[in-house]
């Protein structure tokens, strides 16, 4: 128990500042993967709403793709095909390649893409929720389409939204596992190696399910503050 401490710890012999590290990045890249996927929705859940009908089939489209090829398949595509892209788009302008696209960018993006799918079904769905006579009543007395977006539709669309994007971070953080493939030091990548360098499998993957575990537990509590808060003056929020 007790080396099992110190393998653990901050200690010149341990883990714990390079566990630390790879926690702290874990949340940066599922950070950077949800907001990108938060705006990415945000726009295919309005052409599929409110666009043109090629808009609307080409949201579609992404939406329909994204969802049905595996998520490692299109970090794949991001990490090693990306940079086969970059490189040929660069050349065209006469600079000299390779060029590389890092771990951290190329699992950013694709997990960003990917959670932008789901995403945006669920902002589309919240719009739809919202009751088809309040926007009425919205434009009667005179408000904007700006105004009535900022004032009717978002307030009642994100009560519906929360708990569900609550379930997209948390898949986005479990997604962002995925990205050690490309050799970014992040939490799986982290027990993997110093699994592998003291031959103490468990000890170090139980080390990983707990920071994990700690991850989705804080952020899920700040979810569900953010849903509290949503249901203010809405007849659920007494319940």
């Amino acid at each position: 128990m007790q080396a099992d401490i110190e393998l653990l710890g901050f200690g010149p012999d341990g883990w714990g500042l390079a566990l630390l590290r790879a926690g702290l990045l874990t949340v940066a890249v599922s950070i950077c993967a949800f907001l990108c996927g938060l705006l990415i929705g945000t726009l295919v859940a309005w052409a599929r709403v409110a666009g043109s009908w090629p808009l609307q089939k080409f949201a579609e489209g992404y939406t329909v793709v994204m969802r049905g090829v595996p998520d490692i398949l299109i970090i794949y595509l991001f990490y090693f095909g990306g940079r086969q892209v970059l490189t040929a788009i660069v050349g065209l302008f006469g600079f000299p390649g390779p060029f590389e696209i890092s771990g951290f960018v190329a699992g950013m993006l694709a997990i960003g893409l990917i959670s932008g799918a789901y995403q945006a079904e669920v902002l589309r769905g919240a719009y739809q929720a919202v009751p088809k006579g309040t926007i009425e009543a919205g434009r009667v007395v005179g408000m904007g389409p700006f105004t009535l977006f900022r004032r009717v539709i978002v307030p009642q669309a994100m009560t519906t939204a929360i708990p569900a994007m609550g379930n997209q971070w948390q898949s986005v953080i479990k997604e962002s596992a995925l990205v050690s493939v490309t050799g970014l030091i992040e939490v799986m990548r982290q027990v993997s190696v110093a699994a592998g360098s003291t031959q103490e499998h468990f000890l170090f993957y139980a080390a990983g399910a707990v920071i994990y575990l700690i991850i989705t537990t804080v952020s899920g509590q700040i979810f569900h503050l953010l849903e509290r808060r949503s249901l203010r003056g809405h007849p659920q929020g007494v319940i």
